[in-house]
């Protein structure tokens, strides 16, 4: 196993930079977000020019056969364009989901044609999925909060029992969230109409979705912290770059070892996702993210605490990663299991 990026895969990332860059800059993510977070005519781009969707679908089913570690290569540059798009939500859990049951759909949610959301809380844990909807005389009933997708997604795919069922119908209601680049809401079922797709092992399609979301914290981390260093760069006080004082560069050099670490953690998850490897990438990464938003908006001063700079997306982002597929304290207690260190008595 290699966490070095091949060649396939920066020719990916710079594919993906240079349309967020021309499309999605972190301003324009910032002027939309309170009336239309969602970039659909972005993800028709990435979908169907780049082929973002299929990445994780085998060629068999008209996607790309790829791993996961090209799709962290996506969701590092989504996050560092926080970019408001169902990449993660659609291409990834729900794409996950539909994997091992071979289902037609897949072949729609290769081409872009269609996006899925996974009717499940955006902050399950892994380790105890639980579910809300129920099946009763062939029909779903039920109420899931926090569903992340729901709003833009043409299909909703609800676990029950350890099977996978497509829903016919379902309200889905837009809630007030932290994230205003991922809204998430509320999906409710009266006796709606479902089509059993097949089995599914919801703890491991969750714990897969949380390795992959290292690779997104990562992208917020680094885009806070070269923002952050362009800036100290810039800003003067007494005659001189505020990153040249002392205090600043000790912080920011910590900060540099942490987005590493981070870095090598989100790779070996997306190389090798075993339950060891999500568990140390998620406890470690999801505070790295979070810090390093910190720091940025510290750092940025006065500026960085106002609306019209997008610093406040990053912070919003990494906050509603840290609780999203289990917090931290979750992945650490299910790491020390694993690896067989007693807690506390």
């Amino acid at each position: 196993m290699t966490l070095l990026y091949s060649e396939v895969e920066e020719e990916l990332r710079a594919a993906v930079r240079s349309l967020l860059a021309d499309r999605c800059p972190p301003a324009a993510v910032l002027k939309r977000i309170e009336s239309e977070p969602y970039d659909l005519d972005l993800w028709k781009t990435l979908a169907g020019e780049i082929g973002v969707a299929g990445l994780l679908i085998s060629e068999e089913y008209g996607g790309a056969g790829a791993s996961a570690s090209e799709a962290a290569v996506v969701l590092e540059e989504l996050g560092r364009g926080v970019a408001p798009v169902p990449f993660f939500t659609s291409s990834v859990l729900a794409t996950r989901a539909l994997l091992p049951t071979g289902d037609a759909l897949l072949g729609e949610l290769a081409e872009g044609r269609k996006t899925a959301a996974l009717v499940v809380p955006f902050a399950a844990s892994p380790y105890k999925p639980g579910e809300s909807v129920r099946l009763d005389g062939g029909r779903l009933s039920g109420s899931v909060g926090g569903v992340a997708g729901a709003d833009v997604a043409d299909v909703l795919l609800v676990p029950v029992d350890g099977e996978l069922y497509e829903a016919g119908e379902g309200d889905v209601e837009v809630v007030p969230s932290l994230d205003l680049t991922r809204p998430v809401a509320t999906v409710t079922f009266e006796r709606a109409s479902a089509r059993r797709i097949g089995a599914c092992d919801l703890s491991e399609v969750l714990r897969h979705g949380a390795g992959l979301l290292a690779s997104e914290q990562l992208g917020v981390a680094e885009w806070c912290l070269d923002t952050t260093l362009a800036y100290v760069r810039e800003r003067h006080q007494f005659a001189r770059p505020i990153g040249s004082f002392q205090a600043i560069k000790h912080r920011l050099a910590d900060l540099w070892l942490d987005v590493v670490r981070a870095r090598a953690a989100a790779r070996s998850a997306a190389a090798d996702p075993s339950p060891v490897s999500v568990a140390v990438a998620q406890s470690w990464n999801a505070g790295v993210a979070v810090h390093a938003a910190e720091e940025a908006l510290q750092l940025h001063g006065g500026i960085g605490m106002t609306w019209e700079h997008p610093v406040h997306l990053y912070l919003k982002r990494a906050k509603a990663t840290e609780i999203a597929l289990g917090t931290p304290g979750d992945h650490r207690a299910a790491l020390a299991s694993l690896v067989d260190v007693p807690g506390p008595e």
